[in-house]
């Protein structure tokens, strides 16, 4: 079988390098991937916006099945696309991706279905936000209501860094925006659940914490994520109990009632309030980098996994998981996630020795002259697995402080909390 995975990031590699380990695969092609696919699947230009150039390219290289890693593909309709044109594929419809690709959306259907989420307000200009702050408590949480990287979200402390946020958005630094999502502000704890669907049935997927803020003690700006670790320290099977009963089960229910079902990895971002969740919002598709840890936890072959969803047989697959937890921590260029400088050599990384349960993923490289170059804001994702997060932590810190990169800085305290 010819297998093709559409993006570039640190997700891609790890779902490439677990595919990788299934017997039934001929070839992976990765579009248009990074310098750690290159090693064990074919890179291959395409336009990813151009859906019949993309259809071509799939039919001339053989491929069986495409998976889609990132959320914009998902959101544009490929998975339509490409299903109307008869090429199998692992993903949720358009429709259905709607759940990440407008925030205002999911808090609608959260309120048809009494999913516990914060309470919430619309507003359509700058204007009528300025006058409902008025009535707010601070802090608060200000949205864009599209797909912003990861970044779309304020937490505003204060007036003035609202209106800061309310005016970028509205003068479209996420994109042309129509609407502004203003909410409360949830004190708890945040959890990543996730769950896999093949439209009838679903399974849990695995659960892990992302750390967001750039900074360490977790501070500073949103990122896409700087680091995670897997389990989340939060679960429980009471707690997976309610976030399956009160958030997960009354979503598919509403995608339903659209006349659409969910197909593929669908992440729940959580707060969890004394025990009770509450949804922040969805992705519909694997975290990154929560993917990188939950992956290598999985025993089961990930290709017999998806290729079950996408033939609606879920329920007769058996998921098996390692007893270890993994970590994560991020490797990213200095400036990021403002200002950050592309196109720096990565030296030193084939001297780096992995044991059998350490993984390096490279998010943000590309390949030029057999050297590894940084291509982005997250560079590369060191993880590992064991019993002990503290030590594999610390041999990660190791290994990253082995590499040396002059260019990169990476946060040291990814797990605090279970430390603490």
């Amino acid at each position: 079988m010819n297998v093709g995975i559409i993006g570039s990031g640190g997700r891609e590699h790890a779902i490439c390098a677990s595919l990788r380990k299934s017997g039934k695969i001929k070839e992976i092609y990765c579009f248009p991937g990074n310098a750690g696919t290159s090693f064990i699947a074919k890179n291959t230009e395409a336009d990813l916006t151009n859906f019949e150039e993309l259809k071509k390219l799939i039919q001339k290289l053989k491929i069986d099945l495409i998976i889609i890693g990132p959320e914009k593909p998902l959101v544009d309709g490929m998975v339509d696309f490409l299903k109307k044109n008869k090429i199998k594929v692992f993903g949720p419809s358009k429709i259905a991706s709607q759940l990440e690709g407008s925030k205002i959306f999911t808090k609608n259907l959260c309120k048809k279905y009494n999913i516990p989420t914060a309470n919430f307000g619309v507003f359509n200009n700058v204007k009528e936000s300025l006058l409902f702050l008025d009535k707010c408590e601070f802090p608060i949480v200000v949205k864009a209501d599209g797909l912003a990287a990861g970044k779309g979200v304020y937490i505003c402390e204060t007036l003035e860094h609202s209106v800061n946020a309310i005016k970028e958005i509205f003068n479209g630094k996420f994109g042309v925006a129509e609407k502004v999502l203003i909410e409360e502000f949830l004190e708890g704890e945040e959890m990543s659940f996730f769950i896999i669907s093949d439209g009838e049935n679903y399974k849990k997927f695995g659960s892990a914490q992302d750390h967001k803020r750039v900074l360490e003690g977790d501070k500073g700006k949103n990122t896409g994520g700087m680091g995670a670790y897997s389990p989340s320290r939060l679960e429980s099977e009471d707690l997976n109990k309610k976030i399956l009963e009160k958030i997960v089960e009354p979503t598919l229910k509403g995608l339903k009632d659209l006349d659409t079902d969910f197909v593929g990895f669908l992440y729940a971002g959580l707060m969890i309030i004394k025990n009770e969740p509450f949804l922040i919002e969805y992705n519909v598709r694997m975290g990154d980098p929560e993917c990188q840890t939950i992956l290598p936890r999985l025993k089961t072959d990930l290709l017999e996994v998806i290729d079950a969803c996408i033939n609606k047989n879920l329920k007769e697959i058996k998921l098996d998981w390692f007893d270890e937890k993994s970590i994560c921590i991020v490797l990213c260029s200095k400036g990021y996630p403002d200002k950050y400088q592309n196109n720096i050599e990565i030296k030193k990384l084939e001297k780096i020795k992995l044991e059998d349960n350490s993984y390096i993923y490279h998010a943000g490289t590309k390949i030029k002259d057999s050297k590894v170059y940084s291509n982005g804001g997250r560079v590369l994702n060191f993880v590992t697995k064991s019993k002990n997060l503290k030590e594999s932590r610390n041999d990660l810190i190791n290994l990253i402080n082995d590499l040396n990169w002059e260019n990169g800085f990476f946060r040291k305290d990814i797990g605090f909390k279970i430390f603490e």
